[in-house]
């Protein structure tokens, strides 16, 4: 996917490999194994290629855009069983006040994110 990739975003941009070599500076061999894929771009030069191309990592990866969250987010009332289950770092159970305070500060964090919604 990854090489397809590259190679058709080469070909659109009327490129041949020698071209794209040098603007990776990278040589020629190189782009001819990512397209191949008998290579893979690192990091760095994969998001070289993104930034070139004008395009996201995800494309080139063949990932799409958005994933889909199957997962359940909890909701803010399902905090006080998760805050029984919990325990402190000296594996001491939770005081009051320790439960009040991430309450709190969870009950925050959750807010300030469903605002963006």
């Amino acid at each position: 996917m990854l090489g397809n990739n590259i190679k058709e975003l080469r070909k659109n941009k009327r490129m041949t490999q020698k071209d794209l070599a040098e603007a990776m500076r990278v040589s020629q061999q190189t782009v001819g194994a990512w397209e191949t894929e008998r290579a893979i771009p690192g990091a760095d030069t994969l998001s070289d290629l993104a930034d070139y191309f004008n395009v996201t990592t995800d494309y080139l990866l063949g990932r799409p855009e958005k994933k889909d969250d199957d997962t359940k987010t909890a909701d803010i009332e399902d905090l006080d069983k998760m805050i029984d289950n919990a325990r402190s770092f000296g594996g001491k159970k939770m005081t009051e006040n320790d439960r009040e305070i991430i309450k709190a500060y969870l009950k925050g964090f959750y807010d300030n994110k469903n605002q963006g919604k």
